[in-house]
Parts: structure tokens; C-alpha cells; sequence
């Protein structure tokens, strides 16, 4: 492709969007991956034994079945095929049945006892105004387009998860499913703003039961690049960018990637002062995962736990706010929170006939290097007795090993970058276009800017809109 106008360092899901909404503006356009195949975060591989298809990083994608920009594309002419679970979230407890986050708001109250009103009147707003929501919650700071929705949203979201559980909920039930959903956030749940995350996810549950993509979430990824070149753009793969001699002349570059890697790209080409500010963007803590390739599905305590693709192993809110603080200030926590997913109970796919798949992984100080293989499969088998004699084979990858298979994730951090309230409206540092950077013809695009992390395209898409701003002349 000649005389191009964009070229995007990297192929993760906001840069494939980036580009695609770019080519859908009329411009020519390259996307450059250093790796052999595209996706980033979502990719899909046999880490365990042949026949075996596991998530690599992402695996259930309630905010990519929703996304505003996704939801444009017509993914499912590509390929894409969401596979919705019998419920979103359980969350087992010690000493009672687990709670279940249902896709019916009536069914996941009655459930939670006493606390079954006060959970309506949380969830229910905001469910029959989903679409208002996520336009303006997964957009930077901008004079939002449904002001009452997001103001509404705003007297809760402002406050920290264990405040507003502890306010709202009476019983240990509501309290963590709540907490459960908010620790996604990996920061202090007594964090302001961490509630935000925690009502988002319980509406998304029910609007969207936390699908996963058939086939493993690298299929997304491919229906985005199937339509990236029936737009007519271009994907090269296995070119590592060191620096913007590497990369071709167009009058305009996107940075799909981590702040620190901007700065090594971009060098000289961008101000010093503006470098430094990069270099204090904060990552936060990494993750240990594990992935189990599995005889039989686990044998939960609680059988309704099967109905749901993603399970919190963490306890009540106490217990998961002090794992949470305690990981945060740089410690392993005896019993850390842990987010499992076990795809192949509702996609086939992913594991020879009458054979598994699952994966958990726990939030631990930034590059860790500690193992925790015993330390999750106990919290499994505590509540799935004869869960380890089903595993026929695990995959450990610690924090330190997240950040050599993608130095994106820098300390091991998936999340690109902490969202707390110092950060959230100022990734990756304070500017009123966070998408543009000092030089002109240098844009970011990647999980460190608004709205931030999840498989949702949107950072993708609002740095598009920058650029063609810019572009045009307009911005």
C-alpha cells in the first residue's frame, strides 16, 4: 500500500478499531504487529495439551457485546459468534450457597433476601437505559450526550465499593457480589470511583451475561482484521517497531501500545517534558494466572455455579477488600482474590469431547515472580472437592512472564495502567485530547487512554476521531 495516511503500532482491539474506523472515513491505512499473529490481550492457544483452546489474557467480554462501537460492525458477517452462559457471575461463600448473578434482575434479587429491593433500585435504572450509559461511561471527559443517566450513575460511582456496599447491603450475599465485580479494578476497594466499575459490571450481567467468543476470544480479533481488509487496509505481522525510522511515511502514526513503549518508539519526536510525564504514567499490579486443561468439568459444591462463565473465589467483603489492600501495598496475600472462567462449559470448541478447559488468575504485586499453582487450586478445591484430580495438565504464567510475552504489560499489568481517581481522568497524562500527544502527527489509542481497559474497541475508536480532527484541520 502506497502514500499512506495512518499507520497503528499494534493490533489489540483498540487498534483494530482505530483503523477501522479510520478506513471507514476513507483513509489508507497499514496496522504493524510485532507479534505472529494479531490481537493482544485476546488471543487464543493451546498453552496445555493439543486440542485444548485457551484465553491467553481476556475471556469473558460483556463490554465487547455491548460496545457502542462494536455493535456498528456487523462482527457476526465476519465470523464472531457470542456464546451467552445460563448466568454472568457466581460467587461462591464458605458457609452458604452462592450467589448468582442471573441475567434476570427479579431472579438475582429474590436471592439475595432482604437486600433483594435495595439491589433493584441499584441495578435497574441503569439496565433500561444501557445503551445511554455505556456511550457516555466509555467515552473521555466530555459534556456527556444523556446527562441524567450519567449523573444518576455519578452518585453512586463516585464513592468507593466498600462504602457503597456496606451503605446499601445488609447481608453478606449482596456485599460480595458487589465487591466481586468492583475488584475487577485491581486497586484498594475503599479506592473513590472503585463502585463505579462494581454497578457497571452487575448491569452488564444482566443486559449481556458476560459472553465468550466462540472458538476463543482470538476470534475477535480475526473477524476485526476480516474486516479491516474487506475496508481495504492492511495487517503486517512479525515487525517489532523500535523506532519511527522503522515505520513508513504517513501523516499519521496510532500507538496501540503502553506509555513507556511511546517513549522508546517515538524518542526526539516527542518533547522531553511530555516523556517525563509519560514515564510517570502508573501500571499497578500485575497478575498470576493459571490454565487447566481438565477431564470433566469442576465438580462445584454449589452445582448452580456451572451456569455461570465467570466465578469470584474471594469470600466476603472483607475478606476480598483486605486481599486487595494487602496485594496493592505490595504483599502476596494468603488468600487473594481470584477470577476464574470456565468457557467450555457453553463453547464446545474449546476442548476435545467430554474434556475441559478453565483459567484463573489472582492480582499480585507488580513483577511477581511468585507461583501461586497451589494457592489457587486450593481456593478451587474448597469449594470444588476432587477439582485437582480432574487436571490433566496446567500452564502457569506469573507476572513477570505477562510482561515478557507482551511488554505491554508493563510489571505484568493487564489493565493498562491503575484507574483510580488520580489517574482515571488524565490517562495517560493531563491534556484535553488525551488521544493527540505535542507532536502533531502522534496519536495513542491503547487501554492507557479513556475510557480505558476491556475489550470494547472504544479507546480505538475516540482516537480515530482525534485524528481525523486533526487531519482535517479541525483539531
Amino acid at each position: 500500500m502506497a502514500h499512506l495516511d495512518v499507520v497503528v503500532i499494534g493490533s489489540g482491539p483498540n487498534g483494530l478499531a482505530a483503523a477501522i474506523h479510520l478506513l471507514q472515513a476513507g483513509l489508507r491505512v497499514r496496522v504493524v504487529e510485532a507479534a505472529s499473529e494479531p490481537g493482544g490481550g485476546t488471543r487464543t492457544a493451546e498453552l496445555t495439551l493439543p486440542g485444548f483452546r485457551h484465553d491467553v489474557c481476556s475471556a469473558a467480554h460483556p463490554l465487547g457485546v455491548l460496545s457502542p462501537f462494536f455493535r456498528t460492525l456487523r462482527l457476526e458477517d465476519h465470523g464472531l459468534r457470542w456464546v451467552t452462559p445460563a448466568a454472568a457471575v457466581a460467587h461462591p461463600l464458605d458457609d452458604r450457597p452462592a450467589v448468582i448473578l442471573w441475567p434476570s434482575v427479579q431472579k438475582t434479587a429474590s436471592e439475595l433476601g432482604s437486600d433483594g429491593p435495595a439491589y433493584r433500585r441499584m441495578v435497574e435504572p441503569f439496565l433500561r437505559h444501557i445503551d445511554e450509559l455505556l456511550n457516555d461511561a466509555l467515552a473521555p471527559l466530555r459534556w456527556p450526550r444523556h446527562p441524567f443517566i450519567l449523573g444518576r450513575f455519578g452518585l453512586s460511582a463516585w464513592r468507593s465499593a466498600v462504602g457503597l456496599a456496606r451503605d446499601t447491603f445488609n447481608r453478606t450475599e449482596a456485599r460480595a457480589l458487589f465487591i466481586g465485580c468492583a475488584a475487577h479494578g485491581i486497586q484498594p476497594l475503599e479506592n473513590p470511583l472503585t463502585a463505579a466499575l462494581g454497578i457497571i459490571f452487575l448491569v452488564t450481567g444482566h443486559a449481556a451475561p458476560w459472553p465468550v467468543a466462540e472458538g476463543g476470544s482470538s476470534a475477535i480479533p480475526r473477524a476485526l482484521v476480516s474486516l479491516l481488509r474487506r475496508l481495504g487496509g492492511e495487517l503486517v505481522l512479525n515487525q517489532p517497531v523500535r523506532s519511527l525510522s522503522q515505520l513508513p511515511p504517513a501523516r499519521a502514526y496510532v500507538f496501540d501500545t503502553s506509555p513507556r513503549a511511546v517513549v522508546e518508539i517515538c524518542g526526539q519526536a516527542l518533547p522531553g517534558a511530555y516523556r517525563r510525564r509519560l514515564e510517570r504514567f502508573r501500571y499497578g499490579p500485575g497478575v498470576f494466572k493459571l490454565d487447566w486443561a481438565l477431564s470433566g468439568p469442576i465438580p462445584w459444591r454449589d452445582s448452580r455455579i456451572s451456569a455461570a462463565s465467570t466465578v469470584h473465589l474471594g469470600g466476603d467483603l472483607n475478606r476480598i477488600a483486605a486481599a486487595e489492600r494487602t496485594m496493592y501495598d505490595g504483599r502476596h496475600p494468603d488468600r487473594p482474590f481470584i477470577l476464574l472462567c470456565q468457557q467450555s462449559l457453553f463453547d464446545p470448541t474449546r476442548a476435545p469431547t467430554g474434556r475441559h478447559t478453565a483459567y484463573a488468575y489472582a492480582h499480585v504485586p507488580a513483577h511477581s515472580d511468585l507461583d501461586l499453582t497451589h494457592t489457587l487450586e486450593a481456593e478451587v478445591e474448597r469449594q470444588a472437592p476432587g477439582f485437582r484430580d480432574l487436571v490433566l495438565a496446567r500452564h502457569a504464567i506469573t507476572a513477570v512472564d505477562f510482561e515478557r510475552y507482551n511488554p505491554n504489560y508493563v510489571g505484568g499489568a493487564i489493565s493498562g495502567g491503575v484507574t483510580d481517581a488520580l489517574q482515571l481522568f488524565t490517562r495517560p497524562v493531563a491534556r484535553l485530547d488525551p488521544y493527540t500527544t505535542p507532536n502533531p502527527k502522534i496519536f495513542m489509542c491503547s487501554a492507557a487512554t479513556p475510557p480505558g481497559a476491556g475489550v470494547h474497541g472504544m479507546c480505538g475508536f475516540w482516537a480515530a476521531r482525534s485524528v481525523l480532527r486533526r487531519l482535517s484541520g479541525s483539531g
